[in-house]
């Protein structure tokens, strides 16, 4: 089996993969968050605080590695045309990890290093420094995932 055959199965998973992750980022920003932002500050820390935690799981975690790995195994399979898409998306796949990773996560962390909601002295301040932070670097990502997935659409139309 060469490359060039798996890139239809390739190309298909990261596209998969990648829609997922997109639409995530879009649920969070069209509807978590907005239905977070009408409650109370001890609810929208606490919601927050659970959700993080849930959210790190095997389900998450393999679209979320796996849409930009698979993209990047697409540059490998892809030729002609179709490659410059695909690296594109691939390299919008990383940029959705490394605004993660670099942006989310630390605000994530500074939200759970707050302590247990009943301990938190002051639960506005807490929200106030995560709240619309989170939220722009959510949109970025929302963004740039949704960017990686058109790219690799383009892609799959022209291999």
């Amino acid at each position: 089996m060469s490359l060039d055959d798996l890139r239809v199965p390739v190309l298909t998973a990261a596209l998969v993969l990648g829609g997922l992750q997109a639409g995530t980022y879009y649920t969070w920003a069209s509807g978590v968050m907005p239905g977070l932002g009408r409650v109370d500050d001890r609810t929208f820390v606490h919601a927050m605080q659970q959700m993080n935690v849930a959210i790190v799981n095997p389900v998450f975690l393999a679209s979320f590695l796996g849409a930009p790995a698979l993209a990047g195994a697409a540059v490998l399979a892809t030729h002609g045309s179709a490659r410059w898409w695909v690296v594109a998306g691939a390299g919008l796949a990383v940029a959705t990890v490394v605004v993660t990773g670099a942006l989310n996560v630390p605000l994530n962390d500074a939200l759970a290093a707050a302590g247990p909601v009943d301990s938190i002295r002051d639960l506005a301040a807490v929200r106030a420094d995560f709240e619309s932070t989170w939220r722009r670097w959510n949109a970025v990502r929302t963004l740039t995932s949704t960017a990686s997935v058109a790219c690799l659409a383009v892609a799959a139309l022209r291999s």
